[in-house]
C-alpha cells in the first residue's frame, strides 16, 4: 500500500509540474509584435521546448519557437537554454570513477 501511495504522490507532482510548465509555451499569445520575446522568454522556451513540442502536436497554434521574438537576443537565449537542458552543461551526469 505504501509502496502505490509513493507512486501516485509521484504521479501528480509530475502532472503538476507538467501543467505548470506548459503555462508559458510559444505561441500562447503573449507576446506580440510591439512586445516580442526576448532572451529570457528565449531561455524559458528553450527549456519548455519538449512539452511545447508534445502540446503542438495537439494544438496548431503551440509551436516551439516563438514567432514574434526580438532576434538576435531571443535565439542565444533559446539555444543556451536547449544545449544546457539537453545535456550538454547537465548536473546529473555520472562522474568517471577515479583509478588509482
Amino acid at each position: 500500500m505504501r509502496k502505490s501511495l509513493k507512486y501516485l504522490i509521484i504521479f501528480f507532482v509530475f502532472m503538476f509540474c507538467l501543467a505548470l510548465l506548459s503555462g508559458c509555451v510559444p505561441g500562447d499569445g503573449r507576446n506580440s509584435t510591439e512586445d516580442p520575446a526576448g532572451f529570457f522568454w528565449g531561455i524559458w522556451h528553450g527549456w519548455v521546448a519538449p512539452i511545447s513540442l508534445i502540446i503542438g502536436f495537439f494544438n496548431r497554434e503551440i509551436r516551439v519557437y516563438e514567432i514574434n521574438n526580438s532576434g538576435w537576443w531571443y535565439d542565444l537565449g533559446f539555444y543556451i537554454a536547449v544545449i544546457s537542458g539537453f545535456g550538454g552543461i547537465s548536473f546529473f551526469r555520472r562522474k568517471k570513477a577515479k583509478r588509482d
